[in-house]
């Protein structure tokens, strides 16, 4: 019924077009590989096959069928919960996803997630993550390579963190678009860290950005 409405609902949003739906995690893979969208909100717990499964497979490897340049390139997943303290969640981002939506929000707000993320930035909502991070065992600050970023790049995540865009991180710190750009870049790269909202639960969890400090 969730599914349905949606549907329904986000088909006439601006500048969004529902081309599939799915009623399982194997399903979803499956048919996201063959329509090949821009975005997918994928549930975290279905049959046969969880969210967090069903992420990690879908990004594993590029969509199918090719593209005449090459592989297509796997869609960017929103995870769409209930809860804002799923612990599912926090996985999830880790699996690739870009980011969580609550069920709850109301349908413009849900569609404007998935056209943030099918712009290439991710969604970050900082009260709700903190909580779920702060929920998990933390690993030991030094975990993060802190010492390979420099002081602006720790700057970058930690405005990240904030749930800022990348044109609102330049605006904070002065400086051009493509440099945030470079930064974010390097940050995810030296963390090791699949997208942005990868990064932000890296500096939760090992102690770079302290919840209740930041956001």
């Amino acid at each position: 019924m969730t599914r349905s409405g949606l549907c329904t609902l986000l088909g006439p949003q601006p500048g969004i077009t529902v081309v599939g739906e799915a009623a399982d995690g194997v399903e979803a893979v499956e048919r996201a590989r063959l329509l090949r969208p821009d975005v997918v909100l994928m549930d975290v717990r279905m049959p046969r096959l969880d969210g967090i499964e069903a992420t990690r497979r879908l990004l594993a490897g590029p969509a199918e069928p090719t593209t005449p340049t090459g592989p297509a390139e796997p869609p960017k997943v929103v995870v769409i919960t209930t809860f804002e303290n799923d612990g599912y969640v926090t996985a999830a981002l880790g699996a690739g996803a870009s980011g969580f939506v609550l069920k709850r929000l109301p349908v413009p707000k849900i569609a404007e997630a998935v056209r943030v993320v099918a712009a290439g930035e991710a969604i970050l909502f900082p009260a709700a993550l903190r909580r779920m991070v702060t929920a998990r065992p933390r690993d030991s600050a030094e975990a993060l390579p802190r010492a390979a970023l420099t002081g602006r790049e720790e700057e970058v995540l930690r405005l990240m963190a904030t749930g800022l865009s990348n044109p609102e991180i330049a605006r904070s710190c002065g400086v051009r678009l493509e440099t945030v750009k470079t930064h974010v870049g390097n940050v995810l790269t030296k963390l090791g860290a699949q997208n942005r909202t990868h990064a932000v639960v890296i500096a939760y969890e090992t102690g770079l950005v302290v919840p209740g400090v930041v956001g």
